[in-house]
């Protein structure tokens, strides 16, 4: 049997990298609220988090104790400031949230566009200006953006979602606030409901040993992942990097949703080099070396470039049949 090479589709030629490197310049947008918060939700059906047209709910875990957020609006999107928004929460954590929202919804973030951007610039300077509304916000959570990251290492979106639901619901616990707010939402697992328990116990939800084990060595940490969460990116992954079980690919992951970090590149996922490599070079397939060469021009706003770009770019071609799919806990 001879070995089947992938055809390479060519869209547009390769950058340049003789030309000038790319100027950035931020620019006045409208914020949407709703695209912003998107992010923090794992699912539709998460049951820590909800967002609807005008509303935005979340019950998560602080250094002060458990609380639940709503946000509410107006108008969306629109400038910072002008969309009506409102803030209420409930718990002992309740201030912890209040003092974070306007970094929660990206109120500090900037978007940018390319200064007079050449002809190989032109993917990145559509993706920017289409995704511009969408701010880069930081929730600060460390501890509540790595549980279902980690679920999600090696299978595919699907049973990581599922995987994330079952956990919620068997170990979080009702959210604090209104009859209403305490009916829709759970509160992510706390971090004394895993630190400890057995590996086995994770096996019946799909979740093996190798996940597991992440997933209580991240609960050993809580108190020190808040302090981590006010660092810098760079100590942050530093400093996550020695924890057992997470990897380049959830250090990523959590950099962009719990620090806001412009510049973070997510490595290691199944899709992203694919999408930048098909966007920018017109080659159907890439690796990360390949997509960190065509994402380092823009150094400084790649993580903001790699989102646009999945966004708006979408996948890259597929070639031969569906894979199957089969349950890690079926292996």
């Amino acid at each position: 049997m001879t070995a089947t090479t992938l055809p390479v589709i060519t869209r547009t030629s390769p950058p340049s990298r003789s030309a000038p490197e790319p100027v950035w310049r931020t620019v006045v947008a409208p914020r949407s609220l709703r695209r912003t918060l998107g992010v923090y939700r794992v699912g539709f059906h998460d049951p820590t988090t909800r967002i609807e047209p005008g509303r935005f709910r979340r019950a998560t875990l602080t250094p002060d104790g458990p609380a639940t957020l709503q946000l509410t609006w107006t108008a969306d999107p629109a400038p910072v400031g002008a969309d009506g928004l409102d803030a209420e929460a409930w718990g002992p954590g309740a201030t912890w949230l209040l003092d974070r929202v306007g970094a929660l919804t990206g109120a500090d973030d900037e978007p940018v566009e390319l200064v007079a951007p050449a002809e190989h610039d032109q993917p990145v300077d559509a993706a920017l200006r289409a995704t511009r509304t969408h701010r880069l916000g930081r929730s600060g959570t460390l501890y509540h953006e790595l549980l279902p990251t980690i679920i999600g290492q090696r299978i595919t979106g699907g049973e990581a979602l599922r995987q994330w639901h079952r956990l919620t619901l068997e170990l979080g616990e009702t959210a604090p606030g209104p009859s209403d707010v305490a009916d829709e939402l759970r509160l992510p697992p706390a971090p004394e409901t895993l630190y400890r328990r057995p590996t086995w116990w994770f096996h019946p939800l799909g979740i093996e040993d190798k996940r597991a084990r992440a997933l209580t060595e991240v609960a050993r940490h809580p108190r020190k992942l808040f302090e981590w969460a006010d660092l810098t990116s760079a100590d942050v992954a530093a400093k996550l990097a020695l924890i057992p079980g997470v990897g380049p690919w959830t250090i990523g992951t959590v950099q962009v949703s719990a620090l806001g970090d412009v510049d973070a590149v997510i490595v290691g996922d199944y899709h992203f080099p694919n999408t930048v490599a098909w966007a920018l070079a017109g080659e159907a397939r890439g690796d990360d070396d390949r997509m960190l060469a065509l994402l380092e021009p823009y150094r400084g706003q790649r993580g903001r470039v790699l989102q646009a770009l999945v966004r708006t770019v979408g996948a890259a071609p597929k070639f031969g049949p569906r894979q199957r799919i089969l349950p890690m806990s079926k292996w």
